[in-house]
């Protein structure tokens, strides 16, 4: 793609609806550098739009979703002006897109993640619940590695990675959550093999043992990843590792208070302490130089395709300059609270 200018009367209109539910996003990006943050904003705000398109109470869901896939669309039309789409969220990511090289393939896996919501699509194994992990989380690590300048394939890997981990600890927490919206994130194979119905389950949702050592399983899951993130660390130019670090050390911990509430996440929701949070983001920034832990992992298997994607794009020169430890920190932990609001179909205020 070639060379973009990306609006900055875009840019404010972007920022302008983020005020409302996303401040803390709007506060943190005020310590990027001006690329990074008005591209954040961009990619930030046309997010928010489509979860609250296909979120909407009321709303045909598979409207709402061929909808945005026609935005998309006149987003990547080749030759298109940007100042020709209506709405402010389309055009700047339009800059976005082509001022970064971003893909195609990833903005539309994030839509198919959204159409699999709203068709009720249901996960019978880990792996395909990582597909879907993949297209609603991978797709966020892939495009922000992207706008940070990072194209390597083993750290687009390792982000997508990251993103997928994140997801299942999501899961993990909000089992409760979403079985009062009908829905069943948890691998239902797994279900069964710990003597548990899942249709039956779903419509009287309880917490049991049998359920805990389910999400226990999907808890060890979204480690293993967490590990594969940190093997990949090292690899990363200094002044990006406490961010990373802080996005894998936070959503971690999720997990880690659910199991200290004993895998209950029916009657309760796991929440990192304040406190807990200081500790982790000042071990993040402290944790600057990781031990290499050998040869990286490969991409995981549902990630493949976003990496492929990126693969086959041209890469740019990166950058002059580089930023800091601390607005590495914040870019990386504010975007992924995009994860943690969206709650897998219901957006939530910061």
């Amino acid at each position: 793609m070639a060379h973009a200018r990306i609006d900055a009367a875009d840019i404010a209109l972007c920022r302008a609806s983020l005020r409302h539910g996303s401040r803390s996003f709007l506060a943190a990006s005020l310590l990027l550098p001006r690329e990074v943050r008005d591209a954040a904003c961009a990619l930030y705000a046309f997010c928010r739009m489509a979860d609250d398109a296909v979120d909407q109470q009321g709303t045909d869901e598979a409207a709402a979703v061929a909808m945005l896939r026609a935005r998309l669309a006149c987003i990547y039309e080749p030759g298109a002006a940007a100042s020709a789409l209506p709405m402010a969220a389309d055009r700047a990511l339009a800059g976005v897109v082509a001022h970064f090289d971003i893909p195609r393939a990833l903005p539309e896996a994030l839509i198919e993640g959204f159409a699999w919501d709203a068709a009720g699509r249901s996960y019978d194994t880990l792996e395909q619940l990582q597909d879907y992990a993949a297209r609603v989380a991978g797709t966020v690590g892939a495009m922000m590695a992207l706008i940070m300048r990072v194209r390597s394939p083993d750290a687009v890997a390792r982000a997508c990675d990251l993103g997928v981990a994140m997801q299942l600890s999501n899961i993990a927490r909000d089992v409760g959550e979403d079985a009062a919206m009908g829905r069943l994130y948890l691998p239902r194979q797994w279900m069964r093999e710990a003597g548990i119905d899942p249709q039956a389950w779903l419509a009287r949702p309880v917490f049991t043992p049998a359920l805990a050592s389910v999400v226990q399983r999907l808890l060890a899951a979204a480690d293993a990843l967490y590990a594969r993130v940190g093997s990949g660390v090292a690899q990363l130019p200094l002044a990006c590792r406490p961010g990373i670090n802080a996005a894998r050390f936070l959503y971690a911990d999720i997990g880690r208070q659910v199991q200290r509430a004993g895998c209950d996440s029916m009657s309760r929701r796991a929440v990192v302490p304040a406190s807990r949070k200081l500790r982790l983001l000042l071990r993040a920034l402290l944790a600057l130089r990781p031990a290499r832990a050998g040869q990286p992992a490969p991409a995981l298997a549902a990630n493949a395709f976003l990496l492929d994607a990126v693969i086959a794009t041209t890469p740019r020169a990166p950058v002059a300059g580089r930023r800091g430890a601390s607005e590495s920190l914040v870019w990386v932990i504010a975007l992924f609270e995009r994860l943690e609001r969206r709650e897998r179909g219901q957006s939530t205020p910061a």
